[in-house]
């Protein structure tokens, strides 16, 4: 597909991430701008075709537009602006009395996105994902990636919707509106898979990271898990048998972050301490 040639002075920086920054348009309140660090090219193009994939199965996201280059060579995606959003993230920093009600509604929203049944030829299943990240992976040994394949091998296959990057920044609401953002991850599989970014965020990470990516202390995220855990999986589910199961797929997050980083990451690993 032949990228749409856009005047990068016709818009302004509202973000940034671990890919690109975000942009608004001057003049248009209702169109924005996802541009990627310059160099990616395919990935631009790659999440653009699956948002609007994403799209039409009727998740809440913003609706994708086209693919674009500015004057410099950078690529990215416009889509429909959400205006006067706020992410749960940002919300719950904002306001730490409220984290019961907004982890609520996270939770809500996970539920009815793991319900969605996808056509699987359609979508990457997670599984699949995963045995490739822990192949290329060059900080566990042999050993330890024949435990860690035998457990995604052994958990439950599925063909409902996964996020991908499942974390209170990739949801944002208005009014009573809700949606789901940066689903460049999309796929499909068991949804422990995706839970367990949401306890990998809360609480295997470090305070540091909490505080600069998501806006709060980390006992303000690890009282939004403790909510977002009760009403994701009832109420009558003792925590501590909800944090025994999910640690490991949380743990398997690390194989992302030590792509990502090239570097072991001892933390998150920890997530991982039964298998390894």
């Amino acid at each position: 597909m032949e990228a749409v040639h856009i005047n990068l002075n016709d818009y302004i920086i509202s973000g940034g991430g671990a890919n690109g920054e975000s942009y608004n348009h001057r003049t248009d309140p209702d169109l924005m701008l996802k541009l990627y660090f310059p160099g990616k090219i395919q990935q631009p193009l790659d999440e653009m075709n699956l948002a609007r994939k994403v799209f039409e199965l009727g998740i809440p996201t913003p609706e994708p537009g086209d693919y674009v280059v500015t004057d410099d060579g950078r690529y990215g995606i416009r889509f429909r602006r959400i205006r006067d959003k706020k992410s749960y993230a940002r919300a719950t920093g904002d306001n730490p009395e409220l984290a019961e009600q907004y982890a609520s509604e996270f939770a809500e929203m996970s539920l009815k996105l793991h319900s969605v049944h996808v056509d699987t030829t359609q979508f990457e299943c997670v599984k699949d994902r995963y045995y490739k990240l822990l192949a290329d992976n060059p900080f566990f040994s042999t050993a330890q990636k024949d435990r860690i394949g035998k457990f995604i091998a052994d958990a439950p296959d599925t063909d409902t919707a996964i996020h991908g990057d499942l974390q209170y920044g990739n949801a944002i609401f208005t009014g009573t509106n809700r949606y789901f953002i940066d689903l460049g991850d999309f796929c499909y599989g068991f949804n422990l898979f995706d839970v367990g970014m949401v306890y990998l965020c809360c609480v295997l990470s470090k305070e540091e990271f909490i505080q600069e990516a998501f806006h709060m202390a980390k006992p303000v995220a690890i009282r939004f898990w403790e909510f977002f855990a009760k009403a994701y999986f009832g109420q009558d589910r003792p925590l501590k048998d909800i944090e025994e199961e999910i640690r490991p797929y949380a743990g398997l997050k690390t194989l992302i972050v030590e792509r990502d980083t090239k570097c072991p990451m001892p933390e998150l690993r920890e997530g991982m301490s039964s298998l390894l």
